[in-house]
């Protein structure tokens, strides 16, 4: 039996273009299982399942060998894995099968290729990351609120004026992005509420 397998990093990604390939080398449609994971990631229900549904005889078609993973010891371990019970491995676009003594082969050496690039990528997003530290430029995602809205939503907050929830309405911004700022804000002491003072 041929049994196929596609993977997408992210939910918005369109696995497709896997999902042809793999009906074009005679993988029934039924038999094609998709992840949305990261590569870097080990464990993946649908791979997961894939390894337990292979038998003695089959072949497990991919299209490229990072679909699997990126690490070199999982690719490794699954490797021998799937020798020792039998099975084959097909990566389509690279043109390993390791059915052959070339294509185990290959298998090694394009494994330990998929993992220095990974590590490649890694160190050079680092080392932008560290030189736009050095320029004050701080990344990740820019706050939903400006420090004078995160005052002001303080502000109502300690006078107990308006609700989390109405000061999310406020500014258009959810709950927890609410709470978020007020986690990262100085608190400011509530006032206790002024008495009217009658005149004699």
């Amino acid at each position: 039996m041929l049994i196929g397998y596609a993977r997408v990093s992210t939910a918005d990604q369109n696995p497709a273009h896997q999902i042809d390939a793999l009906l074009r080398v005679g993988v029934d449609r039924d038999n094609i299982h998709v992840d949305k994971a990261s590569g870097a990631k080990a464990s993946r229900p649908k791979l997961d399942l894939v390894i337990k549904l292979l038998r003695e005889g089959d072949t497990l078609k991919v299209t490229r060998l990072d679909r699997l993973s990126r690490s070199v010891l999982h690719l490794v371990t699954l490797g021998a894995e799937l020798r020792e019970r039998g099975i084959g491995l097909h990566v389509i676009e690279q043109g390993i099968d390791t059915a052959t003594m070339e294509g185990r082969a290959m298998f090694g050496m394009l494994s330990v290729l998929a993992e220095l690039q990974r590590e490649l990528i890694v160190a050079n997003t680092n080392d932008g990351l560290a030189s736009a530290r050095a320029r004050g430029r701080v990344g990740g995602r820019r706050p939903k609120l400006t420090p004078d809205q995160a005052g002001l939503a303080q502000e109502l907050y300690d006078a107990r004026e308006k609700t989390v929830q109405q000061i999310a309405d406020l500014f258009g911004v959810s709950r927890s992005t609410v709470y978020g700022h007020l986690d990262k804000t100085k608190t400011v002491p509530r006032q206790a509420k002024k008495t009217a003072v009658t005149k004699p």
